[in-house]
């Protein structure tokens, strides 16, 4: 159809920056959903440019997944839209697959058509079981009633920002080929910091982060890093499930500009052994109004006594909770201390191999940051893993606990065997969605050598979460 009979929204990037930051700002001052719903609705009955609307949702593995309603459609059935759950890894069994997907209108964003695609706007989606309640395998759902909880009781808000490192490589879907060809190509071998203005793995990088801008995450820094074609794009602190989305975000968008391009964005955590791998370092707080309670200016480090009993409570169930944040065979491969890996269950504010570290802050920005998390966990699960273990979790009388010589397992399999034994993973996540998401885990790993020797295999990318597909999967 020739364009210039379409008349599909597309807005300058800075049309679109102004439209998703006033859009943040409603959801960070909690404005009620009601009124949320009220405008969005209204604005989309009226931009007549606005063909669909896409909506997103996670499965258990955190794998995104992405359905576009007809604009006029969902205007008339938001409150009723179906999809079958059997066929999400994780969710439903086929005997009772039908889930809804209500919306989380506060969670709207409006994206560049040059990505995207013309006269569509994004929204995240919550899934609901047939009896009208919140699905328990969804577990931004599950985050969201969290943090919500503890805001109506306690006052709290839950932080997060998070450091997201990937790799580019040469070739679109360079990780579903990798079966075929055995190995990744770079497209830079410049180093930390130093990419050569106009060289591909810049022009990615300067293209991600306006994309990023133009919805809104108010970016900080971005630059090449350690080893040959790996990045790092970062941005502001969010609320923890708007932080979890935008982690969602951030990858969809990597992917969107790298395929453009030609090539391929990875967050597999070690795709090439004998460089260093990528990590997902998790900056968290807590805040009551405009007070961040982890700060003390006469604490240690700087951290008040709730911040150091919630590093306690991480490292007491640092083993329990390893799979949620390192949740692939692929995964253990970075946790090598020849690589700055933080495998270490202690607490440090100097070393990087520790699984906690204490950042130098202030009164805004003191944190604690998490660096024991892969790149391609399900953000939700990270969030509700370490908030609520650092919350409600137990404290062990471990003598030395923040520097006692442990250490997270080695392969999936320990970390599978710490999972499915512990207790407080029970507590954290009900048993059913326990023994699902272990399930899943075991069902990938089993396909996978044991022993992960000295390369990359083939069916750790091939079996990979984020990397397969059902023709993928079948070919075993």
């Amino acid at each position: 159809m020739p364009n210039e009979l379409r008349n599909f929204l597309a807005l300058t990037y800075e049309e679109l920056e102004d439209l998703n930051l006033e859009a943040k700002e409603q959801r960070r001052n909690r404005e009620p959903i009601d009124k949320v719903q009220e405008k969005r609705l209204k604005y989309l009955t009226d931009e007549k440019r606005i063909k669909a609307v896409t909506v997103l949702f996670s499965d258990l593995e955190g794998r995104l997944h992405m359905l576009d309603y007809d604009k006029k459609f969902l205007i008339k059935s938001w409150d009723n839209l179906t999809f079958d759950g059997s066929s999400i890894r994780g969710f439903t069994a086929q005997r009772e697959s039908d889930l809804r997907l209500g919306i989380d209108w506060a969670a709207f964003y409006w994206g560049p058509a040059d990505v995207f695609g013309a006269g569509k706007v994004l929204v995240f989606g919550e899934v609901i079981d047939k009896g009208g309640t919140a699905y328990s395998g969804d577990i931004r759902g599950v985050l969201k009633n969290y943090a919500d909880v503890l805001h109506e009781k306690k006052g709290y808000t839950l932080n997060a920002a998070n450091e997201i490192e990937g790799f580019l490589f040469n070739g679109a879907d360079a990780e579903r080929r990798y079966n075929e060809t055995g190995k990744f190509e770079y497209v830079n071998t410049g180093g930390y910091y130093h990419s050569l203005p106009g060289d591909p793995l810049r022009t990615f990088i300067d293209t991600t982060a306006e994309v990023q801008r133009a919805m809104g995450f108010q970016n900080e820094k971005d630059h090449p890093e350690v080893a040959p074609s790996q990045f790092e794009i970062n941005y502001g602190y969010g609320e923890v499930v708007a932080a979890a989305d935008q982690i969602q975000l951030y990858k969809l968008i990597c992917r969107q500009v790298a395929t453009h391009m030609g090539l391929t964005a990875s967050f597999l955590p070690k795709p090439v052994v004998g460089v260093n791998g990528s990590g997902m370092h998790t900056n968290v707080s807590i805040s009551d109004g405009s007070k961040n309670l982890f700060w003390d200016a006469k604490g240690e480090e700087k951290l008040s006594k709730m911040g150091w009993a919630f590093v306690d409570r991480i490292l007491t169930h640092g083993n329990d909770i390893c799979l949620l944040l390192n949740p692939s065979v692929n995964a253990y491969r970075r946790l090598d201390p020849h690589f700055e890996a933080p495998n270490q269950i202690k607490a440090s504010a100097v070393d990087r191999g520790s699984m906690i570290r204490i950042p130098i802050g202030n009164e805004k920005s003191m944190r604690v940051e998490v660096r024991s998390v892969a790149p391609d966990a399900n953000p939700y699960l990270v969030m509700l893993g370490i908030f609520k273990t650092g919350i409600d979790g137990e404290t062990s009388k471990i003598k030395n606990l923040r520097q006692a010589e442990r250490y997270l397992p080695d392969n999936i399999y320990d970390a599978l065997a710490n999972f499915r034994k512990a207790e407080w993973t029970t507590k954290l996540l009900g048993e059913d969605v326990k023994g699902r998401y272990a399930d899943l885990k075991q069902a990938a790993a089993d396909r996978c050598a044991r022993s992960l020797g000295t390369f990359v295999k083939a069916p750790e990318v091939q079996f990979h979460h984020e990397v397969y597909n059902q023709f993928l999967w079948n070919q075993f």
